[in-house]
């Protein structure tokens, strides 16, 4: 069986694409602390029809649960070297902690003034 469950934080926003076909994908990674106060930096992509929300919801630094398949890949890139990945395929992704803690802290921009 192939079963993965993690609790990690976005270490960047969410990048959101499309298929050819238009199906949103959405691609992000987490570092999911382990105990020896060090972190694993894991891949996860999410496809229809989580990865919109995903994308909107989501930012750097926000806690996230990802429950999904663990993928392998391999390719040769341009340079002929051989290229692999692992990533976690999520089959859902539970939005957890502040929203306003993923977000850079910058300062809200001052109202407009109104007009007379």
């Amino acid at each position: 069986m192939n079963n993965i469950q993690l609790i990690g934080r976005l270490t960047a926003d969410p990048e959101l694409r499309f298929t050819r076909d238009g199906d949103p994908v959405c691609r992000f990674r987490i570092a999911v602390p382990r105990y020896d106060d060090a972190a694993d930096f894991i891949d996860v992509v999410v496809f229809k029809p989580h990865a919109e929300a995903c994308a909107e919801h989501l930012g750097k630094g926000r806690q996230v649960g990802v429950s999904g398949r663990l993928s392998y890949g391999e390719w040769h890139a341009e340079d002929g070297t051989k290229r692999s990945k692992h990533e976690v395929v999520a089959n859902s992704v539970d939005f957890l902690g502040d929203r306003d803690r993923s977000r850079a802290a910058a300062p809200a921009p001052e109202p407009e003034p109104a007009a007379a």
